[in-house]
């Protein structure tokens, strides 16, 4: 029998941060939560620190054993990737209070996982997350977004571990 294992996919965002969480038991994904952080207007500062104190807020309830956070990717500007880059830093930062291991997946590594093509909209995710999940509505697809990073880690690491198991078997290890 698997260890169980509960991850929380963040997808950070200056004005929308999705979040997921799931159990693992082995390869099988448990739907327990999802949702959004929506950051106040004003001061980009103050919308760090609502990413910070919710993203804090989130780990403490559901007790993550591990955190899977989306990569920064070249946005259509600087800018816009260094707000992200300040977002995910936020997110990141309030995760480091608690006992939990990162891991980071780039954008096109999850939609690979998840729909089987890097280049897939964000509709062909949430409708996945949605079949893969069996869930009764589509979540937001920012929470969507999440979810599928959530799952990209879990079947990463189960691949990891079948793989190192049949290594062993084999004696290579």
């Amino acid at each position: 029998m698997s260890e169980k294992r509960r991850i929380l996919g963040i997808d950070p965002g200056s004005r929308l941060t999705g979040f997921g969480v799931l159990d693992f038991a082995g390869d099988r994904p448990t739907y327990v939560a999802s949702g959004t952080v929506r950051t106040p207007e004003g001061s980009f500062p103050d919308r760090l620190k609502r990413i910070f104190i919710s993203v804090g807020e989130i780990v403490e309830k559901y007790r993550p054993d591990i955190v899977a956070i989306e990569s920064v990717f070249m946005a259509r500007n600087a800018g816009s990737a260094l707000k992200l880059g300040h977002a995910r830093s936020a997110a990141l930062c309030a995760t480091f209070a608690f006992d939990v291991e990162v891991f980071e997946y780039a954008p096109r590594e999850i939609k690979q996982a998840i729909v089987g093509n890097g280049s897939a909209s964000k509709e062909q995710v949430q409708h996945m997350i949605v079949s893969l999940l069996q869930l009764d509505g589509a979540p937001s697809s920012d929470a969507a977004d999440a979810l599928a990073a959530a799952i990209c880690h879990g079947h990463q690491r189960t691949l990891i571990s079948r793989l190192n198991k049949g290594a062993t078997m084999a004696g290579l290890r």
